[in-house]
């Protein structure tokens, strides 16, 4: 959140300034009474006010496979709301753009800031219910500490929207919540109005060595699909009573948090992403998948989504990949650089995630790894092309794609702004829209984000933001 110094420190009336003013002094919409409120948990993101933008001669990346040369993209009334050539200036401020490169916002679908945020110390360890192989029962959002400085180091990164995960522990970790990357009091503050909650799955090494170490079960494979087999009956019973209940005809169950969240996911409102690095393993989960009638989104690290890569198109499953890391333990071995490159030749969902504070900074380089592997074998991947890795096909991956992911017309001002091509080494984020309000700006850092606790802490030890 913006704090109280942070303001004093800018002595600038720029949106989110005053959105954190407001809601510090009390200023904000008067309290519901109780029951005539939204329901509890809900999305209280409010757009930062904005103002009509013109980004005026630049390189542009649709997100939908367009390039265009010398382009302008215009945002008004918080969206996208033209295109093109030579777009009409007289309603709007005009941003010089010539020699930049505009990119739909970046979109990191794996990340843990706010759970495990930093500084990394135990106390801040709030990412891993560790205390059952099934924890399908807690939300992730009821972890996310605002203060994470993560979330200013990534929007200068120019990710503008990410899905924050609990860890992999478990078979069942608990549902994900999406976040919009601006400041805020609460999570309600950050949750993206409308996504869906995700539901995050672990299979492979993780559970069998957490549990198998107490000597409980799972300890092996063929344990951890018994135990996902065995919840997701439960869940469709659950289900079914719940069903038979509404008219009328049974008494309902009583209310479980763990069979709810699984209900939501067999009945598609709960998106599954699952943790699954080898392609043999993931082929037991689409198979899991099919016998209880759910639909697996997105698998998640999936060193060996080559494989399989014809499989996760025919099931409309995404694969989000690290560009290179491999090797560290026995599942992620068979790790090539090429992965992203051979899925998205395929017609494979490809998607490049983070699970990482530092790597959330840089998601455009991660990206621009897999293009250099690639070429060195023969495959050519333009940047238009790559660019669907961070911004559309993540969008999708979240349920979020109607709404931003791509420059379209009516979809949210969500815009990175560069320096050059996104995908060269030497580039850097200039700007970063949010919903059409400017929320970074590199070239006048006094308006950036910085949380209380980073405020505080370099007050503390007299140093310099």
């Amino acid at each position: 959140m913006f704090g109280v110094g942070q303001v004093v420190r800018t002595m600038r009336i720029r949106a989110v300034v005053v959105v954190g003013v407001a809601a510090l002094l009390g200023l904000g919409a008067c309290e519901q009474g109780k029951g005539d409120g939204p329901a509890p948990y809900s999305s209280t993101y409010a757009p930062l006010p904005s103002q009509s933008v013109l980004l005026q001669g630049a390189t542009v990346l649709t997100g939908s496979g367009e390039r265009l040369e010398g382009a302008d993209v215009a945002l008004s009334d918080g969206r996208i709301s033209a295109v093109g050539m030579e777009l009409d200036t007289r309603t709007a401020d005009v941003v010089d753009a010539q020699g930049l490169w505009i990119t739909p916002g970046v979109i990191d679908v794996h990340s843990h800031l706010g759970v495990y945020p930093a500084p990394s110390v135990a106390a801040h360890s709030d990412g891993n219910e560790a205390t059952d192989p099934n924890t399908a029962e807690v939300w992730a959002e009821h972890s996310v500490w605002t203060q994470d400085p993560g979330f200013a180091t990534a929007l200068a990164g120019g990710v503008t929207s990410l899905q924050v995960l609990p860890g992999s522990a478990n078979l069942f970790g608990g549902r994900s919540v999406t976040l919009k990357n601006v400041p805020g009091r609460s999570v309600m503050d950050m949750k993206f109005p409308g996504a869906p909650y995700g539901l995050k799955m672990a299979c492979g090494e993780n559970p069998k060595r957490v549990y198998g170490r107490r000597s409980r079960a799972p300890s092996t494979r063929m344990g951890n699909v018994a135990a996902y087999r065995a919840a997701w009956i439960e869940a469709d019973e659950y289900r079914r009573k719940a069903t038979g209940a509404k008219p009328g005809q049974g008494k309902p169950p009583k209310r479980n948090l763990q069979l709810e969240t699984l209900a939501g996911a067999l009945d598609g409102e709960i998106l599954v992403h699952n943790h699954c690095y080898r392609a043999d393993e993931m082929l037991v989960m689409l198979e899991i998948a099919k016998e209880f009638g759910y639909r697996i989104t997105a698998f998640h690290h999936a060193v060996e989504a080559y494989k399989i890569a014809d499989q996760l198109r025919e099931h409309g499953t995404c694969a989000a990949i690290w560009a290179d890391w491999y090797g560290f333990k026995m599942e992620a071995f068979d790790g090539i650089r090429e992965n992203a490159a051979i899925l998205d030749r395929a017609g494979a969902c490809t998607v490049i995630h983070s699970d990482s504070a530092t790597g959330i900074q840089r998601l455009n380089q991660e990206s621009a790894k897999v293009m250099g592997a690639a070429a060195r074998v023969g495959i050519e991947i333009p940047p238009e092309r790559a660019i669907t890795w961070i911004t559309a096909n993540a969008a999708k991956a979240l349920g979020i794609e109607a709404q931003t992911g791509t420059l379209e017309v009516g979809k949210m001002g969500d815009v990175t702004v560069w320096d050059g091509n996104p995908f060269s080494v030497y580039t850097k984020v200039v700007k970063v829209y949010i919903d059409g309000a400017l929320a970074y700006d590199r070239d006048d850092p006094g308006g950036n984000p910085v949380t209380d606790f980073s405020l505080g802490t370099a007050a503390r030890h007299g140093g310099a933001l």
